[in-house]
């Protein structure tokens, strides 16, 4: 701990250098602002709700999952079980490079899934960012073992291809031609997460060996795809296009990094193949046929050009990932049309089809999208859609600095997210309907997707809670840390202390080396002033204000785009002081939402609460009153410490019983199945 003090002390000496303001994109739609999330070297963590879950994610989450890949687990599920019997032993994705790199291939032997190889990227992904905020020689030790075999997988491919499935299952369909799938075989896909592990690896450590496999799988897509006479080739699910897109601003920023590659890099080439990926949608056809590809539909955003497009469609998680990397290169290239359709998807997305938890994806059936205003409480739900629109409003708040997009982020954070993961952080949810009937977490699945998207939030997580531009600072999320800025050339340390999410008492510390002035923005949550939702798809009424004071002295509330922003010479020992209302509130819905009609939910701050059977036997003929009285209370000893919300419903027969509603990202921890609901039917009479 003195160590970090000291480190701190010197940040705010400027002894250490700062990250410095970037030029804002200039673009023509007067509508956007751009910011920047604050690096993982300038944010320390330190609260009391987050903490505790980094420490379990950091020593058993990230082991958890890497072994697990590795085929170092006893299956819990029957099909994982029957497999093994047949293999004789549980799958492993190490071992798919192990094959490749002796050089099998057309074996028709492939452990897992055909994104097995990306899975293992993305789970390297998380892990570095963990690492960058928590350092681990053991892990470091681990990945860098990993990535040996990884590379010699490249290393037996003379075009430095790299995907285990397609080499030693369907050597001749690579990119998913000549008859093959890349929907089903996921190569550009895989290929996207390795440059996303790469840059991040590289970041995290300072250690170029992913990062030059990237850069080779990089430059190798480049000559393959694109405008004829290239393949006519897009990825068969979102993610690659911001990923690559990462590897270009990695060398745009970097350009001495360059000199470190064994190969030439020329990072213009990846950001054309970015806008490729994302306009050759819909452009399937071509009138003489010599570059027409198969429409991907609708389930892959192909129905139509993406920026033409005015409804998120198909599958939530490639929808959602691909709408993150639209907005992340308008964020980069300033291209209005580029950030229309972001906003396009966006208001859609979050206006007329997310659940109250931050889910996404109402149908199983291709884990799909369902319509405008189709939320019924069974839906699927998949924790990685949940996490992916997370990223996607993040990079909204950073293309449009407006709080809405931090306040749906949060509601993703601390509710579907967290439901996603045991408080063990070794068991998964891949569903996570409103209702449950025996649904239970699972070790380890036949499609493991959801533990690496989990670990590549968590990673992140850090860095946005707060932003900054020329003149601003943003405190975007309540999290006890401290965060280090550089504005107008004068250092500044922020010191957030909070009890949030269960008290909604906050305190910020600011820390200026000299007297300047400047603004801080700080995010007013919209269900603290009554907007639940920002396009009223939920509605809800609080008890109580939002209170903002300056060292003691009362601000007034007026926010402007979800931020109150405060403009003064700051000097040391100022404080900001935010109190929000924490009582209970009954939730509802938009008129038009049929499929939860007449049901109530509760929430404080931003959780969403949820009742299970075990508190609440005969639960399913509960009757909830609109104005119904509710009680909080926090409970230290219960499922690692939450508040609780108590109060009084009906049965059928009208008599009155006590409930008990737990944060709905607790279900299932204490008896697993337990039934469980988010709504509970209204009582009218």
């Amino acid at each position: 701990m003195a160590i970090i003090k000291s480190y701190r002390l010197l940040l705010l000496c400027g002894q250490l250098t700062f990250f410095s303001y970037q030029a804002l994109a200039q673009t023509s739609n007067t509508d956007t602002h751009t910011i920047h999330p604050v690096s993982f070297q300038n944010v320390w963590i330190d609260d009391q709700f987050w903490s505790p879950k980094f420490k379990v994610w950091n020593s058993t989450t990230v082991y958890d999952v890497f072994d697990k890949l590795e085929g170092k687990y006893e299956p819990d599920r029957p099909d994982i079980i029957k497999e093994k019997e047949k293999l004789g032993r549980t799958r492993n994705a190490f071992q798919n490079f192990d094959w490749v790199a002796e050089g099998k291939k057309n074996t028709q032997q492939h452990d897992g899934p055909p994104w097995y190889d990306g899975l293992v990227y993305e789970t390297i992904r998380g892990a570095a960012d963990l690492l960058a905020e928590h350092p681990d020689k053991i892990l470091e030790a681990k990945i860098d073992a990993y990535i040996a075999r990884i590379a010699a997988a490249q290393n037996a491919d003379p075009d430095g291809y790299i995907n285990t499935y397609t080499t030693l299952m369907r050597p001749n369909q690579r990119w998913g031609t000549n008859g093959g799938d890349d929907k089903w075989q996921h190569d550009v896909y895989n290929s996207g997460m390795l440059m996303e592990a790469g840059v991040h690896y590289y970041k995290a450590t300072g250690k170029t060996k992913l990062l030059n496999v990237a850069v080779k799988m990089s430059n190798y897509i480049c000559t393959q795809m694109g405008p004829a006479p290239k393949s006519n080739v897009i990825p068969g699910h979102g993610g690659p296009e911001e990923a690559l897109l990462k590897v270009y601003q990695l060398f745009k920023q970097q350009p001495a990094l360059k000199k470190k590659m064994t190969i030439p890099v020329n990072e213009n080439d990846y950001l054309a193949m970015v806008k490729f990926w994302i306009e050759d949608r819909g452009n399937y056809g071509e009138k003489d046929g010599s570059h027409a590809r198969k429409s991907d539909s609708s389930y892959n955003q192909d129905h139509m050009p993406v920026l033409k497009q005015e409804t998120i469609e198909g599958h939530a998680v490639r929808a959602t990932l691909l709408a993150t990397g639209v907005t992340a290169t308008a964020l980069e290239t300033g291209d209005t049309r580029y950030a229309n359709t972001a906003n396009n998807y966006w208001n859609n997305m979050v206006g007329k089809r997310m659940f109250i938890t931050g889910g996404e994806g109402a149908i199983a059936n291709g884990e799909r999208f369902g319509a405008n205003y189709f939320l019924p409480e069974s839906a699927y739900l998949e924790t990685c859609a949940s996490i992916s629109s997370g990223f996607f409003s993040e990079q909204m708040n950073e293309l449009k600095a407006d709080g809405k997009y931090m306040d749906e982020f949060e509601r993703v954070i601390y509710n579907n997210l967290l439901s996603g993961i045991s408080l063990t952080g070794d068991h998964f949810f891949y569903e996570n309907p409103l209702v449950g009937n025996g649904n239970k977490r699972w070790a380890w699945h036949d499609c493991p997707c959801c533990p690496p998207m989990i670990l590549k939030m968590v990673g992140a997580l850090p860095q946005y809670i707060y932003a900054y531009d020329s003149d601003h600072l943003y405190v975007n999320l309540f999290i006890g840390s401290e965060a280090s800025f550089n504005i107008n050339g004068i250092a500044v340390l922020l010191k957030q202390t909070t009890g949030y999410p269960w008290k909604g008492a906050n305190k910020i510390e600011v820390t200026p080396k000299n007297t300047t002035k400047f603004a801080i923005n700080v995010r007013i949550p919209g269900w603290a002033e009554g907007k639940e939702n920002p396009f009223d798809l939920y509605h809800s009424k609080v008890n109580g204000g939002v209170s903002l004071k300056v060292n003691g002295q009362q601000v007034p509330v007026q926010p402007v785009k979800g931020y109150a922003s405060i403009t003064r010479s700051w000097k040391k020992g100022d404080v900001i002081e935010l109190d929000l209302p924490m009582q209970p509130r009954l939730i509802t819905t938009n008129d038009s939402v049929q499929t939860v009609k007449g049901k109530l939910a509760l929430a404080s701050g931003p959780i969403i609460y949820s009742f299970e059977s075990l508190d609440n036997p005969g639960l399913k003929d509960y009757r909830l009153k609109s104005n119904a009285s509710l009680a909080i209370s926090y409970k230290p000893n219960l499922l690692n410490g939450i508040n609780v919300i108590t109060g009084k419903a009906a049965d059928t027969s009208g008599k009155q019983v006590e409930f008990t509603a737990i944060p709905f990202y607790t279900i299932g921890n204490r008896q697993a199945g337990n039934p469980y609901q988010v709504w509970i039917n209204e009582k009218t009479k």
